[in-house]
């Protein structure tokens, strides 16, 4: 099926018309009813209601959008995936969550660098529920999660586990910024901490927090590896008798796709973390 039929039929989704899904397609409205008309033959449906206010969707037309968005990522997934060198006859994708880049993701692609390995790699980052579904489309071939979901052909593989641990700025305690660390610490931070479950100040990005409690002060709860050179430095300093939550990293990829090089790649972060004994320091230290 040719591809611009799904991406037009999503553009009028989007845009509520006809006419509105032709000047963003840049194509002219006989086109875009050319598509769609094209498309229902196809699918021995009819997917809109066109009125005066624009259009709307048949009961088959809203069963129809989860497919076309799988369509359209699928085909993006492949224009990405080819072509690759031809020296290169695998091709390895691998992915983490957003807090996960730095240093584990971004350590790895460094070592598969330097190495210069046999076969093509590919990182990303993306948020969990991307992950996710990259997985188990097989869109991606690894990734590096805080909290996997378990599915039939999955292989998960703790990797550490790392602690979160709240800490304050030196010259001011206040005020306290809510780092959302996901569902899990969500659950157990508002459970011990009701009363910052609601705070003024929130973000779900781990270093931009970070940053502006160093510029300007506050307090709030980060990956043990990531404060300890702060720690060291004496610009932050834990808070005396605050809770600590459990934050476990695990390797997660599909056994299907399992390929040598995968493995190769696996073993390579695995001799990079028993290689790098920082992970083991930074926890020992901070608990102690």
């Amino acid at each position: 099926m040719d591809i611009e039929l799904a991406r037009t039929f999503l553009e009028i989704v989007r845009c509520g018309s006809f006419i509105a899904a032709a000047e963003q397609l840049c194509v002219t409205q006989t086109t875009v009813t050319a598509r769609v008309k094209n498309l229902e033959v196809q699918l021995n449906c009819a997917l809109f209601v066109r009125n005066r206010a624009g259009a709307s969707l048949t009961v088959h037309g809203e069963h129809f959008i989860h497919y076309a968005h799988q369509l359209l990522q699928t085909w993006e997934a492949a224009r990405n995936a080819l072509p690759f060198p031809e020296q290169l006859q695998v091709r390895v994708r691998l992915a983490a969550e957003t807090s996960l880049w730095n240093p584990l993701l971004k350590d790895w692609f460094m070592q598969l660098a330097k190495q210069h390995r046999g076969y093509a790699v590919d990182v990303s980052v993306h948020d969990t529920h991307t992950l996710q579904a990259k997985l188990e489309s097989g869109e991606l071939d690894a990734a590096l999660m805080h909290q996997p979901h378990y599915w039939p052909g999955l292989q998960v593989e703790q990797l550490l586990e790392e602690k979160l641990v709240q800490v304050q700025s030196v010259v001011q305690a206040e005020p306290y910024i809510y780092v959302d660390w996901g569902a899990l610490f969500r659950q157990q931070h508002d459970a011990v901490l009701p009363e910052h479950a609601h705070s003024a100040l929130r973000c779900n990005f781990g270093p931009l927090a970070l940053h502006t409690m160093l510029q300007e002060g506050g307090r709030g709860y980060f990956r043990t590896r990531v404060i300890e050179p702060h720690l060291a430095q004496g610009t932050l300093q834990r808070v005396p008798h605050a809770p600590e939550f459990s934050w476990p990293v695990y390797m997660v990829y599909a056994k299907s796709q399992s390929s040598e090089a995968l493995q190769d790649a696996l073993a390579v972060l695995k001799n990079l973390m028993r290689e790098d004994a920082n992970w083991l320091q930074t926890q020992e230290h901070l608990l102690s």
